[in-house]
């Protein structure tokens, strides 16, 4: 949730007035930090994932409503986290009080195996929560709760109280938000500062019997509020739209922070070896953002309607939106000094860059082919097609202390807003031990990604936060995006991948991820070009071939331009998640999927850790194709189909109860339940019973890798799927396909050899091939199509099996 302090929280028309000083210091603490981090290299990769949970109260007349006593089991867990040794969970408090917010309790390490731990750690905090329940509560990962808002919704039952408390809210009650004194105070600000209620319309899914227009009807406590206006209506019927000024025919209305900040959703943060590395992440993954949004998206429903949308950035968004009319532009500036496109929680506005340093005089290691790459940044001037909004004093001060240009200009962007929450205890601090005013604002600048400097006097380095994605029903699938996320990153860095857009598309794809089922029927703008020419596979990493690096390059450059002497190398357009993910060899696009497969085959990974990563890989290329829906269609199809259902879009507790009740069976195991669930998560989540059973082959189709020796000059080329020779003489193809086979009942998950078939060849050298062919063979030193017809096709590896190296390092 952000930065936690304790103390004396101040009123909006206190803490406004300490506002500059806050953002004073906070470019004062971060210079400081910078200065002294900015040429730090760490080794190893940390990283961790953030999992919110919903504590769900079953009553016996199959009503499920979202329970508060998750604030004294959080209490429970934070007490056994202090006080018992190799506890392997961290809990937080969240926003709302049925919300944990649960992380591991040390960051994940450097090496591949670190990954096979995530989902027995995920299980692991859903079983110490579980523990702590009541008999008649249950633990889920719902991104919204069906009915929050609605009727009878909370336990035990609060009355909202519109004419006070923080929010204000007709339908969310004071109790439903946590004590902390940072949360109330957050939302009081927020309100006070807008200078009105935040104010959220969905649109209504419009099924078989919902009203047209749609009209939503006023709460029993809306009813109370308005009594005058209504009795002074001649028939006493007005719906809310005709009552409240906000609200819009043909949508709900949400109307207090909690329907935002009340959902829950999975991130994962990532340390990087500098500076220069965390900037580069950050630019790469923001084109994914909208992309792992509509993928993992979780939210069809709010305040017991169905609503025609599948995510909740939109909702979350609106719910801290604290700009007032002349920052929104509905009033010429007066008394407020900028105009602000976007809410505090919204899409980033600005790529970063590698940063000046990373191309000045710096050759980067790289760690995952143990070579070196050139420092090259792909970020051009062009992708910020967004004008930035961003307050120049700031930016002149960090421009002064010799920051660069694009990270001066994102800084004194994140500080053109106002810090929400002051204490007055944290007023004066000691700028040189403390981040508290930067990370006040830094907190609640709520961006699909977070840039992190590193904390006064800590080991910790320059970190990345990933933000976009939607939690998801089960263990299984939540680790196999954070996961997945993981291994992109290893793979951008590995393979000098390049994602540049215009930022300017990302923002329209972050609108197109919100449609309904947008991951089956929507596409994306989405680079064409994502792997350079100065990628390991097509340019020299050794120092070694320095040399002959240009000359190849050129000819490489001539052999593309002659083959598309009208295309742009920067080049981005619509394709669908499928395309992005899967690959489309009509449009010789490799997707995200195969290149990590690639990566992953490179660090030659013993064959049980390749099936176990390979088995959330699967799972995540299946929901790409649309073979398996999100959870947000899931959830959609179940409530339509509920025998309780209407065809009216409205929601009730006895859906809501039966869809927990299957959650809950998920997460314990049940057989029955699982089968429920099986269209969103397929076989991944029955765990040795998935892909890898004895009557299943698992083919991978990926480039084939090699051993890169400094000696040969052939370079594996992934957009041709093909060993290509810069030499008009030799064109050299080696295409196999990996069978990989699991009997359970011999090897319990152990795959068999690799298997390789070879065909389409052409004057193929035995120096591309694998270092086990060229040593179990009698090849000449050039040999022709003729001397290898009698192996075309078949499978070599049956005499000469391929041996896997270990290589435990990622980073």
């Amino acid at each position: 949730m952000g930065l936690l302090s304790l103390g004396t929280p101040l009123p909006w028309n206190k803490a406004s007035k300490y506002a500059d000083h806050v953002r004073k210091h906070g470019i004062i603490q971060f210079l400081n930090v910078w200065k002294k981090e900015k040429m730090h290299r760490r080794t190893n990769l940390l990283w961790g994932d953030e999992i919110e949970y919903t504590v769900v109260h079953m009553n016996k007349d199959h009503k499920a409503r979202i329970s508060i006593h998750a604030a004294e089991i959080l209490h429970e867990l934070q007490e056994d986290e202090k006080n018992k040794k190799n506890y392997n969970a961290s809990w937080k408090p969240e926003y709302a009080k049925y919300m944990i917010e649960g992380t591991p309790n040390q960051p994940y390490g450097s090496t591949i195996y670190d990954l096979l731990t995530v989902e027995n750690n995920m299980k692991n905090r859903r079983k110490l929560i579980r523990e702590k329940l009541n008999k008649d509560e249950i633990v889920t990962s719902l991104t919204t709760f069906p009915t929050l808002g609605a009727k009878d919704f909370i336990y035990p039952p609060y009355l909202p109280t519109a004419d006070s408390g923080s929010s204000q809210s007709l339908y969310i009650p004071e109790e439903a938000i946590t004590s902390h004194a940072r949360f109330p105070t957050l939302t009081a600000n927020i309100r006070k500062r807008r200078g009105s209620k935040v104010a959220i319309n969905l649109p209504i899914y419009k099924d078989k019997n919902t009203p047209s227009p749609f009209l939503e009807p006023l709460s029993y406590l809306s009813k109370k509020l308005f009594t005058k206006i209504l009795n002074s209506n001649s028939n006493g019927q007005l719906s809310l739209p005709e009552i409240v000024s906000d609200a819009k025919k043909d949508h709900v209305y949400l109307d207090c922070m909690c329907f935002g900040m009340g959902c829950s959703c999975l991130q994962i943060t990532f340390q990087a070896c500098c500076i220069e590395e965390a900037r580069k992440l950050y630019d790469l993954l923001a084109p994914m953002s909208p992309i792992m949004l509509a993928i993992t998206a979780g939210a069809p429903a709010y305040k017991g309607y169905l609503t025609d949308t599948d995510c909740r950035w939109d909702v979350i968004s609106g719910s801290v939106d604290d700009r007032n009319e002349e920052e929104r532009g509905l009033k010429p500036l007066k008394n407020s000094r900028f105009v602000i496109n976007k809410s505090r929680y919204d899409s980033i506005d600005s790529y970063l860059s590698p940063g000046p340093q990373y191309f000045r005089d710096h050759q980067f290691k790289n760690h995952y082919l143990n070579c070196c790459f050139s420092s090259i940044s792909h970020y051009k001037s062009k992708y910020n097609d967004i004008p930035l909004v961003y307050d120049k004093d700031i930016y002149k001060k960090l421009i002064d202390n010799r920051v660069d240009d694009l990270l001066a200009k994102h800084i004194a962007h994140l500080f053109i807003r106002d810090p929400i929450v002051i204490f007055n205890e944290l007023l004066n601090q000691n700028d040189n031990k403390s981040m508290d005013h930067f990370e006040n604002i830094q907190s609640t600048n709520w961006q699909t990604l977070r840039f992190k400097p590193p904390p006064s006097n800590s080991d910790i380095g320059w970190r990345v936060e990933f933000r976009s994605m939607e939690v998801q029903l089960t263990d299984f699938a939540n680790a196999a995006f954070s996961i997945f996320i993981v291994l992109l990153t290893r793979t951008i860095l590995a393979f000098n991948l390049n994602f540049y857009i215009p930022i300017s598309k990302v923002d329209e794809n972050m609108k197109t991820a919100q449609i309904r089922d947008a991951a089956r029927t929507k596409k994306f703008w989405f680079r064409k070009n994502i792997i350079p020419t100065d990628s390991v596979f097509e340019g020299k990493h050794s120092d070694d071939n320095n040399n002959n690096q240009n000359e190849n390059g050129d000819r490489n450059r001539n052999r593309n331009e002659g083959e598309n002497e009208d295309e742009d190398e920067d080049a981005f357009e619509l394709m669908t998640i499928n395309e992005i993910f899967n690959g489309n060899p009509k449009n010789n696009f490799m997707g995200l999927i195969p290149l990590i497969r690639s990566y992953l085959s490179s660090i030659r990974l013993d064959t049980n850790t390749f099936s176990s990563l390979e088995r959330y890989l699967y799972f995540i290329s299946k929901r790409a194709s649309g073979e398996l829906v999100t959870d947000a269609v899931w959830i959609r199809n179940f409530i339509r189909s509920h025998k309780d259902y209407k065809q009216d879009s409205i929601v009730n507790s006895t859906i809501v109860y039966d869809l927990c009740k299957i959650l809950e069976g998920v997460n314990q195991g049940r057989e029955s339940a699982l089968m429920r669930i099986y269209k969103t998560v397929g076989d991944g989540i029955f765990g040795s019973k998935s892909i890898f059973s004895s009557d299943h082959i698992n083919i991978i189709n990926s480039t084939p890798f090699c051993n890169y020796y400094n000696k040969t000059d052939r370079l594996p080329c992934l957009q041709s799927h093909c060993f290509t020779r810069f030499s008009k003489d030799h064109c050299e193809f080696l295409q196999y396909k990996r069978f990989v086979h699991l009997n359970l009942n011999r090897q319990r998950r152990k795959y068999s050899y690799h298997r390789c078939f070879i065909n389409d060849l052409n004057n193929v050298y035995p120096g591309t091939l694998d270092e086990c062919y060229v040593s179990h063979s009698n090849f000449s030193k050039n040999i022709t199509l003729s001397e290898l017809n009698h192996i075309k096709n078949q499978d070599i590896s049956i005499s000469y099996p391929l041996p896997w190296l270990k290589q435990d390092q990622i980073y």
